[in-house]
């Protein structure tokens, strides 16, 4: 018997783990995951976009603009990529990569460069025109940090959660 055909890559595999983890962020506009890999495909770590642990999800603002930007999210969500960063808890990151849909801000991006990934894997980069994206990868480019955009294979994955259909 052949095996089975259809089966998902391992950058389909790790990028669905981050679009996954996507799905546990509470905030209403955008939903991002992350999630790091090592150079054996092991995942070291995940993360999504939310507030600092002990900061809840029903007391600080998610609203993307205001009179004032205390009154914001942007002061106090951690993007995925740096959730995924402090998650492993010390442990070495140096030579993974990490899979994220939207390319990573020029925060993430030190974070990123500072933990020692070498390669970013990303779905998206609609904000490629925007200061903060041009500055990610002019610093990436000048760490040696490869980014690579994903070209899927397949459109959507589907998980199925009933017992029923296991």
């Amino acid at each position: 018997m052949a095996k089975r055909d259809g089966y998902i890559s391992w950058d389909e595999f790790f990028m669905g783990a981050a679009m996954l983890c996507a799905e546990r962020s509470k905030d209403p506009n955008t939903q991002v995951g992350a999630c790091i890999v090592n150079d054996e495909n092991r995942i070291l770590s995940v993360g999504y976009n939310g507030f600092p642990a002990g900061c809840g999800d029903d007391v600080f603002p998610w609203d993307r603009s205001g009179d004032d930007p205390y009154d914001t999210k942007y002061l106090y969500v951690c993007h995925a990529e740096l959730n995924a960063i402090l998650n492993c808890r010390g442990r070495s990151l140096a030579g993974s990569r990490i899979y994220v849909a939207l390319f990573p801000c020029n925060e993430c991006a030190k974070a990123i460069i500072q933990s020692g990934i070498k390669e970013v894997v990303y779905l998206s980069d609609k904000y490629a025109e925007t200061s903060s994206t041009r500055a990610s990868k002019r610093m990436f480019d000048a760490a040696g940090v490869k980014y690579t955009k994903l070209v899927p294979t397949k459109k959507e994955l589907v998980l199925n959660l009933r017992e029923e259909d296991i």
